[in-house]
């Protein structure tokens, strides 16, 4: 009313402040190693031109006493192994390229073929995930309402397979042949500043140890496993495919081990 005090209480009291203020949050930001396909290509590559041509050389040593010649064969077995490896490899990505579509074209016959039994396949996987009731009907409904997103759930979650790139097949053949050359000369390099053979032998077993434990190393850090464990791996099971290789050599070639 008019000429009344206002009293404190008609007017609704103002938030306290305590003075604590929250940490602003902190963006996630997930490191996911996306290259996969790539390491996977230079370590078959690398391995195998670790091992080979090093076997060779050590193998026809005991026979060739002039390191030229160790060499000159040597180089021969990168050019063809490189090749040989870089095909390999391009004829396995053209594979799985080929496979993938393949079943892809089945994926799309059976969806209009076979529609009901298709859902049942989609609700089966659901449900594998504790999935049931109306829920479980929407998610088939929504999969199902686009034939290409149909396929594609298909594909992914009932064969496990997921789309390669089309462009993999010749980098997957230069990778695999290029590193399969390069891890091949380092063996070599002994021969080439050593004129006897004997005694290049042993510089090549020592420069191919050190290159398989650096290799092991560098290969545990870009796949995320343990540096040490996998620099001892590599340079055991490179070490032994060598020595065995190594003692097929010497065999055929007749010379003492």
């Amino acid at each position: 009313m008019p000429g009344q005090a206002t009293r404190v209480s008609d007017h609704p009291a103002a938030p306290h402040r305590t003075g604590v203020r929250r940490p602003p949050r902190r963006a996630h930001n997930e490191h996911h190693f996306d290259a996969s396909d790539t390491v996977r290509d230079v370590i078959i590559g690398m391995s195998d031109g670790l091992t080979v041509p090093f076997a060779l050389a050590a193998g026809i040593s005991g026979a060739i006493a002039a390191s030229h010649i160790v060499v000159t064969a040597g180089i021969a077995e990168l050019a063809a192994g490189g090749i040989s490896m870089g095909l390999g490899g391009y004829l396995a990505a053209r594979s799985d390229v080929d496979h993938y579509e393949s079943e892809r074209r089945r994926e799309h016959e059976e969806t209009n073929d076979v529609p009901d039994e298709e859902r049942r396949e989609i609700e089966a996987i659901f449900a594998g995930y504790g999935i049931s009731g109306d829920p479980l009907k929407q998610l088939v409904d929504t999969v199902t309402a686009d034939k290409k997103h149909w396929v594609d759930f298909m594909m992914r979650f009932e064969l496990g397979l997921e789309k390669p790139d089309p462009r993999r097949a010749p980098l997957s053949a230069l990778r695999i042949g290029g590193s399969y050359v390069i891890g091949g000369l380092l063996p070599l390099v002994p021969y080439m500043l050593v004129p006897r053979s004997q005694q290049a032998l042993w510089g090549s077993i020592v420069v191919t140890f050190i290159a398989l434990v650096l290799f092991g190393a560098l290969k545990g850090k870009f796949t995320g496993t343990n540096v040490v464990r996998s620099a001892v791996e590599t340079a055991a099971i490179g070490g032994v495919a060598a020595a065995v290789a190594f003692a097929l050599a010497r065999l055929v070639s007749g010379s003492p081990a």
